[in-house]
């Protein structure tokens, strides 16, 4: 079987995404699937049978437990298929890849000035009126 028919079916795909966060029982992924999809607990085991049988994942005992994992082999004769077609969609990428680029600078460039700005105000010191020096009286008083 080709790894697109096995990527083709979406409980499968479901199954890959939930092992690409890392390592889950049987059990984790029959709750996910069963709630996600409707299907039963043994429909649920065909499928990891499937992508256990083709490769897509290994299996190792965890005392009663079952633990799947990806293995990425086979994804690469499938992304290895997609060559042919990908400069349908790269340059596409590449533009939104400048754009986020230019988008972080903008934001980064701004930041920095508004960070200058502030550094550069210093705050005025409070204009505070002196208090009044004592006054010689003008007018001696006379004994």
């Amino acid at each position: 079987m080709h790894a697109l028919d096995i990527l083709g079916d979406p409980v499968r795909r479901r199954i890959l995404e939930l092992l690409a966060e890392g390592e889950r029982s049987a059990g984790d992924i029959g709750e996910v699937i069963q709630r996600e999809f409707g299907i039963s607990q043994p429909a649920v085991s065909q499928h990891l049978r499937v992508l256990r049988d083709s490769g897509f994942t290994t299996v190792r005992p965890d005392g009663a437990r079952r633990v799947y994992a990806v293995d990425p082999s086979p994804l690469a004769a499938a992304n290895a298929w997609f060559d042919p077609f990908r400069r349908y969609w790269q340059p596409h990428f590449d533009a939104l890849g400048t754009e986020l680029a230019r988008g972080r600078r903008a934001r980064r460039l701004a930041h920095e000035s508004e960070a200058d700005a502030a550094a550069s105000v210093t705050p005025e010191p409070a204009q505070t009126d002196p208090a009044p020096e004592p006054h010689e009286e003008e007018h001696e008083e006379e004994t």
